[in-house]
């Protein structure tokens, strides 16, 4: 049995949403995640039914434009979980993940609403973050870098309030607060 080949969309339709999604990124970096999606669809020259027509919801729109930044981020952890100085790649990966939850103000509070949601567009890219980040806990607890009592939940919520952080006040206080969190816990010194 043949499958159905898939059209390709029309130009027009193409167009329109390569304007929704760029109307819609410098719409969330101007007013955040909860910014108004007839807005954005306004901004793109577009009537808002066409907005729904290419994303169904607020969190299928976010999704489209994290795809891409998505994949660049699991690259990145893909090259930390090869890196043989564990330490330094939770490190590095906390501070990737909290960048990618702060592109847009409101964006951290979506991507952990959608851990729980089966429902939701995010949800396949947050559990692969999750994926990644607990196997780099896992190698860093059997370096010995971590404290025995850590667990993936305590990095996770810092790497969300690390995102609302440096949503909210300048990024070098949130990276004072990575900073003092992943010292508190590290394994003592001998």
């Amino acid at each position: 049995m043949n499958e159905p080949r898939r059209r390709r969309p029309r130009a027009d339709a193409q167009r329109n949403r390569d304007k929704l999604l760029a109307e819609a990124d410098a719409v969330f970096r101007q007013e955040g995640t909860n910014a108004s999606l007839e807005g954005i669809a306004r901004r793109a020259g577009v009537a808002v039914g066409t907005l729904y027509g290419h994303f169904p919801n607020r969190r299928a729109l976010i999704g489209a434009l994290l795809r891409e930044r998505n994949q660049e981020l699991f690259a990145r952890g893909e090259e930390l979980l090869a890196a043989p100085d564990a330490e330094d790649a939770l490190t590095r990966w906390v501070y990737a993940v909290v960048e990618h939850a702060a592109a847009y103000q409101g964006l951290a509070a979506v991507l952990a609403d959608s851990m729980d949601d089966e429902e939701s567009e995010l949800r396949a890219s947050c559990l692969r973050m999750t994926e990644i980040g607990d196997q780099l806990i896992a190698k860093a607890c059997a370096a010995g870098v971590l404290r025995e009592d850590v667990t993936s939940a305590d990095v996770f919520a810092l790497m969300n309030a690390a995102a609302w952080t440096r949503e909210h006040l300048p990024v070098e206080q949130a990276d004072r607060l990575v900073e003092l969190t992943l010292a508190g816990m590290r394994t003592p010194a001998a």
